[in-house]
């Protein structure tokens, strides 16, 4: 579930010379005191203080008019600009003493040198995969000693999201919580994208392809002014699928396949915006982060463990529980998953696995082998030469291939920063 926008990246707190006398009043009455909700090694102090002094801001959108009429730090004026630029200037010029820094780009465009130095990490990212990917670089900054992993390592990741009248909020201590892809079966495929998201930035081959759908055919008309999309057409598909190829081209987005184009078609992917619904559910949201990001900055609140849900359909109603680590998580486990196939099993069936399995839901995966003491590229979809040569290998049986029972396959995806590993196991 997903209606916010980019990650915040907090590596300092405390400090700085803007004060002013009864600045802090109000945080003081949490830590200068303890409570029945303190925790248990919390000391209380005169001396404490909270205040974010540093923040980076990561967005890689640009302002679009439908994004006023639910956000408090736009105004008409900065339509077309980065939405990281204008929040770091709205907040530098409103809060004394603090500086925040933006970033205008993916978050894929920076690297653990980056991510390393933050105390705190909070996403309120619009797509799943966007999730995984923080949620693996942030398990490929943990340090092991003698299999245990190095608590000072550990960067808390804070995580929200809101969808119509439906919302979460959860805390995730990589390495010793549940991670993202421990509870992926939490997030079924997505099938709601925002406009904005497909008309100026889109990120997924499933956005391509409904800007071929909603904004270009009625545009282009390619069949007449009378004709409408057919779904059932293969002339109708085609010219969508050409379409949606050349927009994935134009922003390096691979996945775009004729199959997923028709599927695309099956179904209404735009969720319309009911202003009120998404403000009030965006704002719980936020205050529930902002909540959990005070009580790790501060130590003075046990912080959430670690899964949150509300829905305001009727009043509010939220619920918390814990989700638990599972043993054999692909990305936080260190343990390679198994995979079961008969011998006789083609590679595309493994690669049909890989994206249509709700534990994993890759994107588009690239496999490679150890074949005789070489490492093999089995199929690359990225690149699109590797991808012509390497294609004949999907219908090729897995024995035909050279792979052996209990052999290790690699596999790399959009979803996270980590080479997956995964041991094939065969079946009679």
């Amino acid at each position: 579930m997903a209606e916010m926008e980019e990650p915040m990246v907090v590596d300092g707190v405390g400090g700085g010379s803007c004060e002013w006398e009864g600045r802090w009043n109000h945080v003081t009455k949490f830590l200068e005191r303890s409570g029945p909700f303190t925790h248990p090694d919390f000391e209380p102090s005169t001396e404490a203080l909270s205040g974010f002094r540093n923040i980076d801001v990561v967005d890689m959108d640009t302002i679009d008019v439908s994004n006023l009429n639910r956000q408090f730090l736009f105004r008409s004026k900065d339509v077309g600009r980065p939405k990281a630029d204008v929040a770091a200037d709205f907040i530098n010029s409103r809060i004394p003493g603090c500086r925040v820094v933006p970033h205008f780009k993916k978050i894929q465009d920076l690297d653990e040198t980056f991510y390393r130095r933050f105390h705190i990490i909070v996403c309120g990212l619009d797509s799943i995969v966007a999730r995984r990917w923080m949620n693996g670089m942030l398990i490929s900054l943990l340090v092991y000693e003698d299999g245990e992993v190095d608590q000072t390592s550990i960067i808390p990741l804070v995580d929200g999201g809101t969808e119509g009248f439906k919302g979460n909020a959860r805390v995730i201590l990589p390495g010793l919580t549940a991670c993202i892809d421990c509870t992926l079966e939490l997030y079924p495929p997505q099938i709601n994208f925002p406009m904005c998201t497909i008309a100026t930035m889109p990120r997924l081959p499933e956005h391509c392809i409904e800007y071929v759908r909603i904004l270009l055919w009625p545009k282009e008309m390619p069949f007449g002014d009378a004709i409408a999309l057919d779904g059932d057409d293969p002339e109708h598909i085609q010219w969508v699928f050409q379409r949606s190829l050349e927009r994935a081209a134009e922003f390096s987005i691979t996945g775009v396949t004729y199959r997923l184009t028709q599927g695309e078609h099956k179904t209404a992917h735009l969720l319309p915006v009911c202003v009120l619904t998404t403000l009030f559910s965006a704002f719980c949201d936020a205050a529930a982060c902002a909540t959990e990001v005070f009580k790790l900055a501060t130590s003075a609140y046990v912080p959430l463990c670690n899964y949150m849900v509300f829905n305001d359909v009727d009043g509010l109603y939220t619920y918390t529980f814990e989700a638990e680590r599972k043993e054999n998580c692909s990305a936080c486990s260190q343990i390679p998953q198994d995979l079961g196939f008969s011998p006789s099993s083609t590679l595309q069936e493994v690669l049909n696995y890989l994206t249509e399995s709700v534990s994993l839901q890759m994107k588009s995966p690239a496999i490679t082998a150890k074949v005789e003491g070489k490492s093999k590229t089995l199929y690359l979809q990225s690149v699109a030469s590797i991808e012509q040569r390497t294609r004949p290998n999907l219908s090729k049986t897995l024995r035909d291939l050279g792979l052996k029972d209990g052999q290790e396959l690699a596999v790399a995806d959009v979803t996270s920063p980590q080479t997956m590993l995964f041991r094939l196991c065969f079946t009679s």
